[in-house]
């Protein structure tokens, strides 16, 4: 683990370490571990709803969702070749209005 003093915090991307290490300079009182397994458990539940073809809304923050594609012919960029690429449903986050308004200062 990188020492606190030297996270550069505000970057472009995050990933899920440096959400642990922020959650966790936030609250002393919790432990890496417990911070990890709220971490996972959040994301677990949200993945688990979205198979499910559910839907997981957090207020002021967002809505997630699944949106279908439907089947069609797509084409291999290596060889040009013409390739049939199955029906899906794809994952999909609407922002709330709260986050826009933030984002759109």
């Amino acid at each position: 683990m990188k020492p606190v003093s030297k996270i550069q915090w505000g970057g472009p991307n995050m990933i899920r370490s440096e959400l642990i290490q922020k959650l966790a300079m936030t609250n002393p009182g919790l432990s890496q571990q417990d911070i990890e397994a709220i971490i996972s458990t959040f994301f677990d539940e949200i993945t688990n709803r979205l198979a499910a073809n559910g839907r997981v809304e957090l207020r002021g923050f967002g809505a997630f969702s699944t949106r279908a594609r439907d089947a069609r012919t797509g084409r291999n960029p290596r060889t040009g070749e013409l390739v049939d690429v199955d029906a899906k449903r794809v994952p999909y986050f609407k922002p709330g209005k709260e986050m826009r308004a933030r984002l759109n200062v």
